[in-house]
């Protein structure tokens, strides 16, 4: 199971997360394309980051929210979706080929996720942004009870599929990540490392419940946003050896 890490997510002055110390533990780097994070200085440097540790890059799109760091749901028609999308890819796209790297995958980032998640009609939005770019991507969604539903739609467009679980976070007994506002959403260390544990070994996760559901991951998402998480990705790495 490959780790993936959400980077490029400073802007100017402004700086978020430890993008040089996440990147050797990693080994995929989904880059902030503008929108909601991430200039053309910060994506030159995350680029450049990925190409010294050979770690696999995708474009991490968002609705245009600087302000609100993409967390916020936009109302945003089928046709403005597909184009931010498509905006935000060939942007990143073309800044990695000038330094000889090839964009592989496109994970949406905050609100935009999870509404691609909950709403068909927003994933059929991103579903066909993916399947007329210009060249093959594969698309990063949420692992679900419901995966086998969104690989009959994936393929019909003629898009491939990852799928990622969370290291930190509690599932629900849907399969769906248990909203923030929600005490127990986030799990502590030892909660996380159990998690990925039993991810790694029997393909499952323990519910808010107690239940225990089946997930399928291609990949797990970790977080570098300080040393203590440094340390924790470093730790689930070596559970995955």
């Amino acid at each position: 199971m490959k780790l993936n890490c959400d980077l490029g997510e400073s802007f100017g002055s402004w700086q978020m997360g430890l993008d040089a110390s996440a990147m050797p533990h990693i080994d995929m780097a989904n880059i902030a394309c503008g929108f909601h994070a991430g200039d053309p200085d910060v994506i030159a440097r995350t680029l450049a980051l990925a190409k010294q540790y050979q770690v696999s890059i995708g474009a991490h799109p968002a609705y245009p929210d600087l302000q609100g760091f993409g967390r916020r749901s936009m109302v945003l028609s089928d046709s403005e979706i597909i184009n931010i999308i498509h905006y935000q890819i060939a942007a990143l796209e073309g800044m990695a080929k000038t330094q000889g790297l090839t964009l592989e995958y496109v994970k949406p980032h905050g609100a935009l996720y999870n509404d691609m998640m909950s709403n068909p009609q927003i994933f059929n939005a991103v579903l066909t942004a993916i399947a007329s770019y210009h060249q093959p991507l594969k698309l990063m969604i949420l692992a679900t009870a419901e995966q086998d539903h969104y690989q009959h739609l994936a393929k019909q467009a003629g898009v491939s599929l990852l799928f990622e679980a969370f290291a930190d976070r509690r599932y629900t007994d849907e399969g769906k990540l248990t909203p923030r506002s929600q005490a127990g959403a986030v799990l502590s260390e030892a909660e996380m490392l159990q998690q990925v544990q039993q991810l790694v070994q029997s393909g499952t996760v323990t519910t808010q419940s107690g239940q225990k559901l089946a997930l399928k991951a291609d990949t797990l998402c970790v977080h570098g946003d300080n040393s203590a998480a440094i340390l924790q990705i470093a730790k689930i790495r070596q559970l995955l050896v």
